[in-house]
């Protein structure tokens, strides 16, 4: 009846729960979410019955296979998935458990006083020693491959060394919501995703409007901008007088005239005093130069900082 009441259904796998965390993680969901385990066959026969009047559901029966249970919600998928999620835990391996990575044990000092304690770890292949009053590992040490079981003793001793290598919590497989069957592989996005990547889509559609000029309300206000520069430039370089260039005009005439006549060996009081002047001012302005360099990677520095 739940799974007919509430409009998102969901298989999620239990395995390796104890009943102490499931009734924790029962309690965590209780006000959003219904957790109901049983017997595989049974969420089956459910499932089939509960398809009759929502066919959708008939897509979770793939899903029902190991130590699973079901959860009823009114929340969407992927916030389900994130709460459930946030229940994870870590916790210890058991023997015969297969590794999720490499287990290391890092050099450095462990939390053990001298004791018998280094004969165990130095059977299970830890280059182990005393120094300054603590048990201490030489070099980083790979006790279990991914994909292998744990060997008893080192299942033992891992809690030991702090180091808990499983994570355990409800790992959600699948869920329905208006007719979609939603896998992990799609509900396990981050957070801000989807968010980023219309943001970035948005970025790269207003840079191609303006590479293009297409003129839109977003793009209206750098295509002008873009506009005014070029033809500021185009002017200059054309020396077409208006009353926005006329001094940069002037400036450049008189650099051209002075490079002018220092090629061509003219020279009376004012020239020669102007060109004593330029010359005192070249290495002050070389010495600027780095300086001016390093102002727009401090300014982009800045605008990425905005960004972020």
């Amino acid at each position: 009846q739940e799974m007919l009441n509430n409009p998102v259904v969901a298989i999620v796998d239990v395995h390796g729960i104890g009943g102490q965390q499931i009734q924790s993680m029962r309690a965590g969901l209780r006000g959003t979410a219904n957790l109901k385990m049983t017997k595989n066959n049974l969420i089956l026969l459910a499932l089939e019955q509960a398809a009759e009047t929502k066919p959708e559901l008939a897509g979770l029966k793939d899903s029902v296979y190991g130590q699973c249970a079901v959860v009823s919600t009114g929340i969407n998928p992927f916030k389900l998935f994130a709460k459930l999620e946030s229940t994870k835990t870590a916790a210890a391996a058991k023997p015969g458990e297969l590794a999720p990575y490499d287990i290391v044990v890092p050099k450095g000092p462990t939390p053990f006083g001298p004791g018998p304690i280094i004969g165990d770890l130095q059977k299970l292949g830890l280059p182990a020693k005393i120094d300054g009053g603590k048990i201490v590992i030489n070099k980083d040490t790979t006790l279990v491959k991914e994909g292998e079981p744990f060997p008893a003793n080192v299942a033992a001793m891992l809690p030991k060394l702090e180091i808990l290598p499983m994570i355990v919590g409800m790992d959600l497989r699948a869920a329905c919501e208006d007719g979609t069957v939603y896998t992990k592989s799609v509900l396990d996005i981050p957070e801000n995703y989807y968010r980023d990547m219309f943001a970035t889509a948005a970025f790269n559609a207003r840079a191609l409007g303006v590479s293009i000029v297409y003129p839109a309300k977003e793009t209206i206000v750098p295509l002008l901008q873009k506009a005014y520069r070029e033809a500021f430039a185009l002017s200059i370089s054309a020396a077409i007088p208006t009353k926005e260039n006329i001094e940069m005009l002037l400036a450049k005439a008189d650099a051209q005239m002075l490079s002018i006549a220092s090629a061509a060996g003219y020279s009376n009081d004012s020239i020669a005093a102007r060109l004593s002047a330029a010359a005192a001012c070249a290495p002050v302005a070389a010495a600027a130069e780095p300086a001016k360099a390093d102002e727009p990677e401090e300014e982009e520095e800045e605008v990425e900082e905005e960004d972020s």
